[in-house]
Protein backbone atom coordinates (compact mmCIF):
# COMPACT_ATOMS: atom_id res chain seq x y z
CA UNK A 1 0.00 0.00 0.00
CA UNK A 2 1.35 3.44 -0.96
CA UNK A 3 0.60 6.52 1.14
CA UNK A 4 1.00 9.88 -0.61
CA UNK A 5 0.31 13.21 1.03
CA UNK A 6 -0.66 16.04 -1.29
CA UNK A 7 -0.01 19.56 -0.06
CA UNK A 8 -0.38 22.79 -2.02
CA UNK A 9 2.38 22.62 -4.63
CA UNK A 10 4.04 19.38 -3.55
CA UNK A 11 3.56 15.76 -2.48
CA UNK A 12 5.29 13.44 -0.03
CA UNK A 13 5.55 9.67 0.32
CA UNK A 14 4.74 8.55 3.85
CA UNK A 15 5.71 5.25 5.44
CA UNK A 16 3.00 5.40 8.07
CA UNK A 17 -0.54 6.64 8.06
CA UNK A 18 -0.64 10.31 9.21
CA UNK A 19 -2.81 11.37 12.11
CA UNK A 20 -4.55 13.95 9.95
CA UNK A 21 -4.52 15.22 6.37
CA UNK A 22 -2.06 17.99 5.44
CA UNK A 23 -3.30 21.54 5.73
CA UNK A 24 -5.02 22.45 2.46
CA UNK A 25 -4.28 19.00 1.03
CA UNK A 26 -5.33 15.37 1.19
CA UNK A 27 -3.98 11.82 1.42
CA UNK A 28 -4.00 9.25 -1.36
CA UNK A 29 -3.88 5.53 -0.52
CA UNK A 30 -3.49 3.23 -3.47
CA UNK A 31 -2.99 -0.50 -3.39
CA UNK A 32 -3.35 -3.51 -5.63
CA UNK A 33 -6.52 -5.56 -5.44
CA UNK A 34 -4.57 -8.69 -4.57
CA UNK A 35 -3.34 -6.96 -1.40
CA UNK A 36 -6.60 -5.29 -0.40
CA UNK A 37 -7.90 -8.11 1.77
CA UNK A 38 -4.62 -8.22 3.72
CA UNK A 39 -4.41 -4.42 4.02
CA UNK A 40 -8.12 -3.91 4.71
CA UNK A 41 -7.69 -3.22 8.47
CA UNK A 42 -5.17 -0.46 7.70
CA UNK A 43 -7.47 0.96 5.01
CA UNK A 44 -10.38 1.01 7.45
CA UNK A 45 -8.25 2.80 10.05
CA UNK A 46 -7.29 5.39 7.44
CA UNK A 47 -10.93 5.82 6.41
CA UNK A 48 -11.98 6.30 10.03
CA UNK A 49 -9.12 8.61 10.94
CA UNK A 50 -8.92 10.78 7.80
CA UNK A 51 -12.36 10.34 6.27
CA UNK A 52 -14.58 10.12 9.32
CA UNK A 53 -16.16 6.76 8.54
CA UNK A 54 -15.09 3.24 7.67
CA UNK A 55 -15.98 1.66 4.35
CA UNK A 56 -19.14 -0.40 4.31
CA UNK A 57 -18.69 -4.16 3.98
CA UNK A 58 -20.69 -4.10 0.75
CA UNK A 59 -18.38 -1.47 -0.72
CA UNK A 60 -15.32 -3.47 0.38
CA UNK A 61 -16.75 -6.43 -1.53
CA UNK A 62 -17.21 -4.21 -4.59
CA UNK A 63 -13.57 -3.11 -4.41
CA UNK A 64 -12.42 -6.74 -4.07
CA UNK A 65 -14.52 -7.89 -7.04
CA UNK A 66 -12.32 -7.92 -10.15
CA UNK A 67 -15.33 -8.53 -12.42
CA UNK A 68 -17.46 -5.69 -11.04
CA UNK A 69 -18.98 -3.49 -13.78
CA UNK A 70 -18.64 0.28 -13.80
CA UNK A 71 -20.77 1.55 -10.96
CA UNK A 72 -21.42 4.51 -8.65
CA UNK A 73 -22.68 4.49 -5.07
CA UNK A 74 -22.46 6.89 -2.17
CA UNK A 75 -22.94 7.37 1.54
CA UNK A 76 -23.23 10.53 3.58
CA UNK A 77 -19.43 10.52 4.05
CA UNK A 78 -17.84 9.18 0.86
CA UNK A 79 -18.52 8.23 -2.75
CA UNK A 80 -17.69 4.85 -4.29
CA UNK A 81 -16.83 4.60 -7.98
CA UNK A 82 -15.87 1.47 -9.90
CA UNK A 83 -14.57 2.12 -13.39
CA UNK A 84 -13.37 -0.46 -15.90
CA UNK A 85 -10.26 0.46 -17.87
CA UNK A 86 -8.67 -1.24 -20.86
CA UNK A 87 -6.11 -3.91 -20.12
CA UNK A 88 -2.53 -3.26 -21.19
CA UNK A 89 -0.80 -5.53 -23.70
CA UNK A 90 1.03 -7.32 -20.89
CA UNK A 91 -2.23 -7.89 -19.07
CA UNK A 92 -3.88 -9.03 -22.28
CA UNK A 93 -1.35 -11.83 -22.72
CA UNK A 94 -1.82 -13.03 -19.14
CA UNK A 95 -4.63 -15.25 -18.00
CA UNK A 96 -7.93 -13.40 -18.26
CA UNK A 97 -9.52 -12.58 -14.95
CA UNK A 98 -13.24 -13.26 -14.32
CA UNK A 99 -15.56 -11.09 -16.34
CA UNK A 100 -13.00 -10.19 -19.01
CA UNK A 101 -12.43 -11.41 -22.54
CA UNK A 102 -9.83 -14.11 -22.89
CA UNK A 103 -6.88 -13.41 -25.19
CA UNK A 104 -7.23 -16.79 -26.84
CA UNK A 105 -10.39 -15.90 -28.71
CA UNK A 106 -10.12 -16.44 -32.44
CA UNK A 107 -10.28 -12.82 -33.50
CA UNK A 108 -7.82 -10.12 -34.60
CA UNK A 109 -5.52 -8.65 -31.97
CA UNK A 110 -7.28 -5.29 -32.27
CA UNK A 111 -10.47 -6.71 -30.76
CA UNK A 112 -8.66 -8.73 -28.12
CA UNK A 113 -7.54 -5.37 -26.72
CA UNK A 114 -11.11 -4.74 -25.52
CA UNK A 115 -10.30 -6.82 -22.43
CA UNK A 116 -10.89 -4.69 -19.33
CA UNK A 117 -9.95 -4.44 -15.65
CA UNK A 118 -11.87 -2.85 -12.75
CA UNK A 119 -10.43 0.08 -10.77
CA UNK A 120 -12.20 1.18 -7.58
CA UNK A 121 -12.22 4.57 -5.83
CA UNK A 122 -13.49 5.58 -2.39
CA UNK A 123 -13.59 9.39 -2.41
CA UNK A 124 -13.68 11.20 0.93
CA UNK A 125 -13.30 14.92 1.54
CA UNK A 126 -9.62 14.60 2.54
CA UNK A 127 -8.83 11.01 1.56
CA UNK A 128 -8.78 9.00 -1.66
CA UNK A 129 -8.55 5.21 -1.55
CA UNK A 130 -7.95 3.63 -4.96
CA UNK A 131 -7.78 -0.11 -5.66
CA UNK A 132 -6.02 -1.15 -8.88
CA UNK A 133 -5.13 -4.38 -10.67
CA UNK A 134 -1.56 -5.59 -10.25
CA UNK A 135 0.92 -3.28 -11.99
CA UNK A 136 -1.75 -0.76 -12.97
CA UNK A 137 -0.33 1.83 -15.36
CA UNK A 138 -2.84 4.48 -14.27
CA UNK A 139 -1.63 4.92 -10.69
CA UNK A 140 2.06 4.61 -11.56
CA UNK A 141 1.89 7.10 -14.43
CA UNK A 142 0.21 9.66 -12.19
CA UNK A 143 2.78 9.12 -9.47
CA UNK A 144 5.64 9.70 -11.89
CA UNK A 145 3.95 12.76 -13.35
CA UNK A 146 3.15 14.36 -10.00
CA UNK A 147 6.55 13.53 -8.59
CA UNK A 148 8.11 15.39 -11.49
CA UNK A 149 5.75 18.30 -10.86
CA UNK A 150 6.77 18.38 -7.22
CA UNK A 151 10.45 18.53 -8.16
CA UNK A 152 9.76 21.44 -10.49
CA UNK A 153 7.76 23.21 -7.84
CA UNK A 154 10.85 23.41 -5.63
CA UNK A 155 12.10 25.96 -8.13
CA UNK A 156 8.99 28.09 -7.50
CA UNK A 157 7.56 27.44 -10.92
CA UNK A 158 3.97 28.32 -10.12
CA UNK A 159 2.64 27.23 -13.51
CA UNK A 160 3.77 23.68 -12.73
CA UNK A 161 2.28 23.70 -9.24
CA UNK A 162 -1.22 24.03 -10.64
CA UNK A 163 -0.89 20.61 -12.26
CA UNK A 164 -1.16 18.88 -8.89
CA UNK A 165 -4.70 17.85 -7.85
CA UNK A 166 -6.25 19.85 -5.07
CA UNK A 167 -8.88 17.37 -3.84
CA UNK A 168 -9.42 13.59 -3.85
CA UNK A 169 -12.28 14.03 -6.32
CA UNK A 170 -9.99 15.99 -8.64
CA UNK A 171 -7.38 13.21 -8.60
CA UNK A 172 -10.02 10.54 -9.16
CA UNK A 173 -11.45 12.37 -12.17
CA UNK A 174 -8.00 12.80 -13.68
CA UNK A 175 -7.32 9.07 -13.44
CA UNK A 176 -10.74 8.23 -14.89
CA UNK A 177 -10.09 10.66 -17.74
CA UNK A 178 -6.81 8.88 -18.51
CA UNK A 179 -8.65 5.56 -18.65
CA UNK A 180 -11.25 6.97 -21.03
CA UNK A 181 -8.51 8.37 -23.27
CA UNK A 182 -7.23 4.82 -23.79
CA UNK A 183 -10.65 3.95 -25.25
CA UNK A 184 -10.37 6.93 -27.60
CA UNK A 185 -7.00 5.65 -28.80
CA UNK A 186 -8.52 2.22 -29.44
CA UNK A 187 -10.97 3.66 -31.99
CA UNK A 188 -8.32 3.99 -34.71
CA UNK A 189 -7.18 0.37 -34.34
CA UNK A 190 -10.73 -0.97 -34.51
CA UNK A 191 -11.56 1.22 -37.51
CA UNK A 192 -8.52 -0.02 -39.43
CA UNK A 193 -9.47 -3.66 -38.86
CA UNK A 194 -13.09 -3.11 -39.91
CA UNK A 195 -11.96 -1.14 -42.98
CA UNK A 196 -9.81 -4.11 -43.98
CA UNK A 197 -12.81 -6.45 -43.69
CA UNK A 198 -14.98 -4.02 -45.63
CA UNK A 199 -12.52 -3.97 -48.51
CA UNK A 200 -12.45 -7.77 -48.51
CA UNK A 201 -16.24 -8.05 -48.45
CA UNK A 202 -16.81 -5.49 -51.21
CA UNK A 203 -13.98 -6.63 -53.49
CA UNK A 204 -15.41 -8.07 -56.74
CA UNK A 205 -15.16 -11.85 -56.77
CA UNK A 206 -14.41 -11.92 -53.04
CA UNK A 207 -14.45 -15.32 -51.33
CA UNK A 208 -14.56 -14.01 -47.77
CA UNK A 209 -14.26 -16.87 -45.27
CA UNK A 210 -13.33 -15.18 -41.98
CA UNK A 211 -16.93 -15.08 -40.76
CA UNK A 212 -16.19 -16.45 -37.30
CA UNK A 213 -13.76 -13.61 -36.57
CA UNK A 214 -16.21 -11.03 -37.94
CA UNK A 215 -19.07 -12.34 -35.81
CA UNK A 216 -16.82 -12.43 -32.73
CA UNK A 217 -15.72 -8.86 -33.45
CA UNK A 218 -19.34 -7.72 -33.67
CA UNK A 219 -20.01 -9.31 -30.29
CA UNK A 220 -16.99 -7.50 -28.86
CA UNK A 221 -18.33 -4.21 -30.18
CA UNK A 222 -21.67 -4.88 -28.49
CA UNK A 223 -19.86 -5.63 -25.24
CA UNK A 224 -17.79 -2.46 -25.59
CA UNK A 225 -20.94 -0.41 -26.13
CA UNK A 226 -22.53 -1.88 -22.99
CA UNK A 227 -19.32 -1.23 -21.07
CA UNK A 228 -19.21 2.42 -22.14
CA UNK A 229 -22.87 2.90 -21.27
CA UNK A 230 -22.17 1.58 -17.76
CA UNK A 231 -19.26 4.01 -17.49
CA UNK A 232 -21.47 6.85 -18.69
CA UNK A 233 -24.20 6.02 -16.19
CA UNK A 234 -21.70 5.86 -13.31
CA UNK A 235 -20.10 9.21 -14.14
CA UNK A 236 -23.47 10.85 -14.81
CA UNK A 237 -24.72 9.76 -11.39
CA UNK A 238 -21.52 11.14 -9.86
CA UNK A 239 -22.08 14.46 -11.64
CA UNK A 240 -25.73 14.60 -10.59
CA UNK A 241 -24.76 13.98 -6.97
CA UNK A 242 -22.11 16.69 -7.19
CA UNK A 243 -24.64 19.17 -8.55
CA UNK A 244 -27.17 18.29 -5.85
CA UNK A 245 -24.79 19.09 -3.02
CA UNK A 246 -25.96 22.13 -1.04
CA UNK A 247 -24.34 25.45 -1.79
CA UNK A 248 -21.40 26.17 0.47
CA UNK A 249 -20.36 22.53 0.91
CA UNK A 250 -17.49 23.19 -1.50
CA UNK A 251 -15.77 26.40 -2.59
CA UNK A 252 -17.40 27.63 -5.76
CA UNK A 253 -14.17 27.50 -7.80
CA UNK A 254 -13.50 23.92 -6.70
CA UNK A 255 -17.08 22.92 -7.40
CA UNK A 256 -17.00 24.46 -10.89
CA UNK A 257 -13.70 22.73 -11.63
CA UNK A 258 -15.05 19.31 -10.63
CA UNK A 259 -18.22 19.80 -12.65
CA UNK A 260 -16.24 20.88 -15.72
CA UNK A 261 -13.86 17.93 -15.44
CA UNK A 262 -16.78 15.52 -14.93
CA UNK A 263 -18.54 16.86 -18.01
CA UNK A 264 -15.31 16.43 -19.97
CA UNK A 265 -15.02 12.79 -18.90
CA UNK A 266 -18.67 12.14 -19.81
CA UNK A 267 -18.19 13.82 -23.19
CA UNK A 268 -15.21 11.57 -23.91
CA UNK A 269 -17.26 8.50 -22.99
CA UNK A 270 -20.06 9.68 -25.29
CA UNK A 271 -17.56 10.03 -28.14
CA UNK A 272 -16.45 6.44 -27.60
CA UNK A 273 -20.07 5.22 -27.52
CA UNK A 274 -20.88 7.16 -30.69
CA UNK A 275 -17.86 5.73 -32.50
CA UNK A 276 -18.61 2.17 -31.38
CA UNK A 277 -22.19 2.45 -32.60
CA UNK A 278 -20.97 3.78 -35.92
CA UNK A 279 -18.57 0.84 -36.23
CA UNK A 280 -21.43 -1.55 -35.49
CA UNK A 281 -23.60 0.10 -38.13
CA UNK A 282 -20.75 0.00 -40.66
CA UNK A 283 -20.19 -3.68 -39.97
CA UNK A 284 -23.89 -4.44 -40.37
CA UNK A 285 -24.10 -2.36 -43.54
CA UNK A 286 -21.08 -3.88 -45.23
CA UNK A 287 -22.33 -7.42 -44.51
CA UNK A 288 -25.68 -6.55 -46.05
CA UNK A 289 -23.98 -4.97 -49.07
CA UNK A 290 -21.80 -8.06 -49.44
CA UNK A 291 -24.78 -10.41 -49.57
CA UNK A 292 -26.67 -8.03 -51.85
CA UNK A 293 -23.70 -8.01 -54.22
CA UNK A 294 -23.51 -11.80 -54.09
CA UNK A 295 -27.22 -12.01 -54.84
CA UNK A 296 -26.81 -9.57 -57.71
CA UNK A 297 -23.96 -11.64 -59.17
CA UNK A 298 -26.10 -14.77 -58.89
CA UNK A 299 -28.95 -13.01 -60.69
CA UNK A 300 -26.59 -11.94 -63.49
CA UNK A 301 -25.35 -15.49 -63.90
CA UNK A 302 -28.88 -16.89 -63.98
CA UNK A 303 -29.91 -14.24 -66.52
CA UNK A 304 -27.09 -15.22 -68.86
CA UNK A 305 -27.80 -18.93 -68.45
CA UNK A 306 -31.48 -18.29 -69.16
CA UNK A 307 -30.63 -16.28 -72.28
CA UNK A 308 -28.31 -19.04 -73.55
CA UNK A 309 -31.01 -21.60 -72.88
CA UNK A 310 -33.47 -19.49 -74.87
CA UNK A 311 -31.00 -19.39 -77.77
CA UNK A 312 -30.82 -23.16 -77.96
CA UNK A 313 -34.54 -23.83 -77.49
CA UNK A 314 -35.44 -23.18 -81.21
CA UNK A 315 -32.46 -25.27 -82.26
CA UNK A 316 -33.65 -28.15 -80.11
CA UNK A 317 -37.12 -27.73 -81.62
CA UNK A 318 -35.78 -27.96 -85.16
CA UNK A 319 -33.61 -30.95 -84.26
CA UNK A 320 -36.62 -32.63 -82.65
CA UNK A 321 -38.83 -32.07 -85.67
CA UNK A 322 -36.29 -33.55 -88.10
CA UNK A 323 -35.77 -36.43 -85.74
CA UNK A 324 -39.38 -37.60 -86.03
CA UNK A 325 -39.91 -41.04 -87.54
CA UNK A 326 -42.11 -39.91 -90.44
CA UNK A 327 -41.35 -41.12 -93.92
CA UNK A 328 -42.11 -37.82 -95.65
CA UNK A 329 -40.54 -34.73 -94.05
CA UNK A 330 -39.51 -31.67 -96.11
CA UNK A 331 -35.78 -31.61 -96.94
CA UNK A 332 -35.25 -35.04 -95.34
CA UNK A 333 -34.49 -36.76 -98.68
CA UNK A 334 -32.76 -33.84 -100.37
CA UNK A 335 -29.02 -33.89 -100.81
CA UNK A 336 -28.51 -30.38 -99.37
CA UNK A 337 -31.32 -30.62 -96.77
CA UNK A 338 -28.85 -31.00 -93.90
CA UNK A 339 -27.07 -27.77 -94.80
CA UNK A 340 -30.37 -25.90 -95.16
CA UNK A 341 -31.35 -27.03 -91.66
CA UNK A 342 -27.94 -26.12 -90.18
CA UNK A 343 -28.03 -22.73 -91.88
CA UNK A 344 -31.50 -21.98 -90.54
CA UNK A 345 -30.44 -23.00 -87.05
CA UNK A 346 -27.36 -20.79 -87.26
CA UNK A 347 -29.36 -17.78 -88.46
CA UNK A 348 -31.94 -18.23 -85.71
CA UNK A 349 -29.20 -18.52 -83.05
CA UNK A 350 -27.40 -15.44 -84.40
CA UNK A 351 -30.60 -13.38 -84.46
CA UNK A 352 -31.45 -14.39 -80.89
CA UNK A 353 -27.93 -13.54 -79.68
CA UNK A 354 -28.13 -10.11 -81.33
CA UNK A 355 -31.58 -9.54 -79.85
CA UNK A 356 -30.50 -10.55 -76.33
CA UNK A 357 -27.38 -8.39 -76.52
CA UNK A 358 -29.43 -5.38 -77.58
CA UNK A 359 -31.69 -6.00 -74.59
CA UNK A 360 -28.55 -6.41 -72.41
CA UNK A 361 -29.50 -9.93 -71.39
CA UNK A 362 -25.96 -11.00 -72.34
CA UNK A 363 -24.12 -7.87 -71.09
CA UNK A 364 -20.64 -8.37 -69.63
CA UNK A 365 -21.67 -7.32 -66.11
CA UNK A 366 -20.64 -10.40 -64.15
CA UNK A 367 -17.23 -10.22 -62.47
Amino acid sequence: MQIIEFSPGTLRFAEELPERAPEGGFVWLFLERENLERELPAVQRAAQRLGGSQLLDLHCSDLLNAAHPSHYDYTSVYDLIVFRRLATQDEGTAEAEPGTNGPGRSMPAAFRRISTRAVGFAVFDRLLVSVHPAGCFTARSFLQRYLADAVHSDGLTTTVRSRLPTTPADLMLRMVNLMVDSYLELRKVLSQQLDHWQQELLRPGSRFSNWNALMAARNELHMLEDLCEEQHDAMQEWLDTLREQPAGSLPQAERDGLIARSRDVIEHIQRVVHHVRRLEQNAETVVQIHFSAQSNRTNDIMRILTALTAVFLPLNLIAGIFGMNFEFIPLIHQQDGFWWAMGAMGVIAALLVVLFRRKRYLARSVR
